[in-house]
């Protein structure tokens, strides 16, 4: 097998919805991008990319999943939040979604993350609409 080599700087954001759905968006905007890495799946391996959340101003990204394989998540810039939008976990940070995992996030702030699946990548409900907390009228 050959390595797989990828030049991050170069590699272009693609619209989110070929694996979130049409849910990714928000207003006709890609709420949602990617950048696949690598792509075994194929070959009965997984897939790897960068995802970059960019939540709506004012507004929260909520995601719904369940693990379809291992997931694992490495948090590179930004964070999750509470459902008010104030930080709760931030950049750094190491999250693993076993395989069968039922599991949630909020997203505040744009947010970027490596995420590792070993297998096929679940089949996120993004839902970019949701307000926070201290934007509550």
């Amino acid at each position: 097998m050959v390595s797989t080599h990828v030049d991050i700087d170069m590699a272009e954001w693609t619209p989110g919805t070929a694996f979130y759905g049409p849910t990714a968006l928000h207003d006709g905007k890609e709420i949602v991008q990617l950048k696949i890495l690598s792509d075994r799946r194929q070959q009965g391996g997984g897939i790897a990319w960068l995802a970059k959340f960019s939540p709506p101003p004012g507004k929260l990204i909520k995601i719904v999943a369940t693990a379809l394989s291992d997931e694992h998540v490495f948090n590179l810039e930004g964070g999750r939040a509470t459902k008010a939008g104030t930080p709760a976990r931030s950049a750094g940070g190491y999250t693993l979604n076993p395989t069968g995992q039922a599991h949630s996030a909020l997203i505040a702030t744009e947010t970027v993350s490596l995420v590792i699946y070993t297998g096929e990548p679940e089949r996120d409900r993004v839902d970019g609409g949701g307000r926070s907390g201290p934007m509550r009228g």
